[in-house]
């Protein structure tokens, strides 16, 4: 931030450098009043839609802690105009058509926010096309989630993906008959997500994980909101949370580097041999972690499972087995990661040649992704 605190053109780069750095927590803290400056005459309203999934990743946006939610929503000056959970679905039909207004339906509330265009959405949890095509293995009210989301799409200002479900399928994909995809990817694949699939055309920024990280998905409605440019990599992620290994900065890395791996739970060693993919999988948990900053999952003696890579969870399954037993692990021949990583283990320099292996020979920087 440095000569930047007190400034309203605070670049995008140097807003989600400075966010990442010390939390969001802290920085929505700290800079509030300069957020919410920035994005004052932003009038946006926030749209979420639920399709497909569990609901985990409102829960943990519940579960933001400091600051709560509801603190952070009114810091950057976002507007939850629809929620069906939060807000708790009512309203009544009448000859197949929503009566009432605005105030007592919430079926009018959400039609009249789409007429009036401009808002954010955010979507949760997959979209499913089945069964043969009518969408209706996930109905919100009286229509499908698929027929929900066709309708508004068009008319948001952005998009934003919240949680692996949302922004690859997730969970969804493993069931073949839901034809489950995400808004702009079906695992790896653009041209299979539901944003291709239905002709659509907007800006979609994926913050993925089973859940996804409160921070992640607050930063980033504050970048949106600000109107700035959010960089994302080949699968549509902001780069600024999700470039790294979760390999490079685990807090079990110095058990690896002594080939101290684990073979049962609780033993405090390198957690590979239990099935951890931590070396596969991009995302900054080591350093941001969970729950108020506390831990994270490896720190918690849980190998990472790589939830926030597109083809999770089924190319990550069964969790707690090592990637050896596997022909493929995510995109890349897990015969090349696990002698990267056995040997990395007695030489101490692992990490280099996994991301040769995870970047260079598997194509994704020629796509320009991952550095």
């Amino acid at each position: 931030m440095g000569e930047g605190k007190n400034d309203l053109t605070l670049t995008r780069r140097s807003f989600l450098a400075a966010a990442g750095a010390v939390g969001a927590a802290l920085f929505l803290k700290a800079n509030a009043p300069m957020v919410a400056a920035a994005i004052a005459d932003s009038n946006k309203k926030l749209v979420w839609l639920r399709g497909s999934g569990c609901g985990g990743c409102t829960a943990s946006l519940l579960n933001g802690g400091n600051p709560d939610v509801l603190s952070a929503l009114e810091k950057i000056r976002l507007e939850p105009a629809y929620h069906d959970e939060l807000m708790l679905q009512q309203g009544m039909f009448v000859d197949g058509s929503p009566a009432g207004d605005s105030t007592h339906n919430s079926n009018v509330l959400l039609q009249d926010l789409i007429d009036a265009e401009g808002y954010v959405l955010v979507v949760e949890g997959a979209i499913p096309d089945g069964p043969e095509g009518s969408g209706r293995y996930c109905m919100s009210g009286a229509m499908s989630f698929k027929e929900l989301f066709i309708e508004a799409a068009p008319g948001a200002s952005c998009i934003v993906a919240a949680g692996t479900c949302a922004a690859y399928g997730g969970v969804s994909r493993l069931f073949s008959t839901a034809e489950a995809a995400g808004v702009s990817f079906a695992g790896t694949s653009k041209g299979q997500g539901a944003m291709a699939r239905y002709g659509l055309e907007n800006t979609v920024i994926n913050v993925p994980g089973c859940p996804t990280h409160p921070e992640w998905l607050l930063l980033v409605l504050a970048d949106v909101l600000a109107g700035r440019d959010v960089d994302l990599d080949v699968y549509g992620r902001p780069k600024a949370f999700f470039s790294a290994a979760v390999h490079d900065s685990c807090p079990r890395r110095g058990a690896y580097d002594r080939a101290g791996r684990d073979g049962r739970f609780s033993d405090g060693g390198c957690l590979y041999a239990l099935g951890c993919k931590g070396p596969v999988a991009y995302a900054d948990c080591p350093t941001r972690r969970w729950n108020g900053a506390a831990s994270m999952c490896t720190q918690a003696g849980g190998p990472c499972i790589a939830c926030v890579e597109p083809s999770f969870p089924g190319a990550f399954m069964p969790f707690f087995s090592t990637g050896e037993s596997r022909d493929v692990f995510s995109d890349l021949n897990v015969d090349d990661v696990a002698k990267v990583i056995v040997g990395a283990a007695v030489v101490g320099a692992g990490i280099h040649a996994v991301k040769r292996l995870a970047i260079g020979e598997s194509g994704r920087e020629e796509k320009g992704g991952r550095k």
